[in-house]
């Protein structure tokens, strides 16, 4: 990961989450969109504490980031609690303090359908929008309810075409792109829910 401050014209996909755990799932959508895009890095950001979730059943920050590092390679997927380092808690923030941290490099949003779906609940969510631009990777069950919602409509006229992906990173904001990419079933709520299964001497 470049230091603060670092001057090359990176292109650096940015996936932020919980990440409670990692798992393949995650590794899948960084490995897709790092070839889509045509990305030198991306960033796993390990968040302090999601504003959206509840508190209960997270893992500390510490089991978080270790469970991140596992699916990364630590070159080109790198985990990272950036944000606990940056004081930051919402995305709004994040992104402004890492565009003055790396002034030349060239960053893209990467979220899942459901998060485009609920994308007009987050602070500021037209701000980000404006910041940087966004690569929407698919989720079972989430695809036709995030292309039909509030946050795909309001931005339907920045919207490109999935042939143009490998040009989002040079695009100015508001712009984003579907990338349709085979999808991956796991979660993390599946994981949880079948440790505690385990613990409890069930097997589903």
């Amino acid at each position: 990961m470049p230091r603060f401050g670092d001057r090359r014209p990176l292109r650096i996909g940015l996936l932020g989450g919980s990440f409670n755990p990692a798992h393949a799932g995650h590794a899948h959508i960084a490995s897709a969109a790092l070839r889509r895009l045509r990305l030198d890095q991306i960033w796993l950001l390990v968040s302090p504490g999601n504003p959206l979730k509840n508190g209960n059943g997270m893992a500390p920050l510490a089991a978080r980031l270790a469970s991140a590092r596992a699916i990364a390679d630590g070159r080109r997927i790198v985990a990272t609690a950036i944000e606990t380092a940056l004081g930051t808690r919402y995305t709004a923030d994040t992104l402004a303090q890492l565009r003055r941290r790396f002034p030349r490099a060239r960053f893209v949003w990467l979220m899942g359908a459901d998060n485009l779906a609920q994308l007009p609940r987050w602070n500021r969510w037209r701000a980000i929008t404006r910041l940087i631009p966004i690569a929407v990777l698919p989720r079972p069950g989430e695809t036709r309810r995030a292309l039909a919602g509030a946050a795909a409509q309001a931005l339907r006229r920045s919207r490109m075409p999935p042939r143009r992906a490998a040009t989002l990173a040079a695009l100015p904001a508001p712009a984003w792109a579907w990338l349709p990419i085979r999808e991956n079933p796991l979660s993390a709520t599946a994981l949880r829910a079948h440790a505690k299964s385990r613990s409890r001497g069930e097997f589903p």
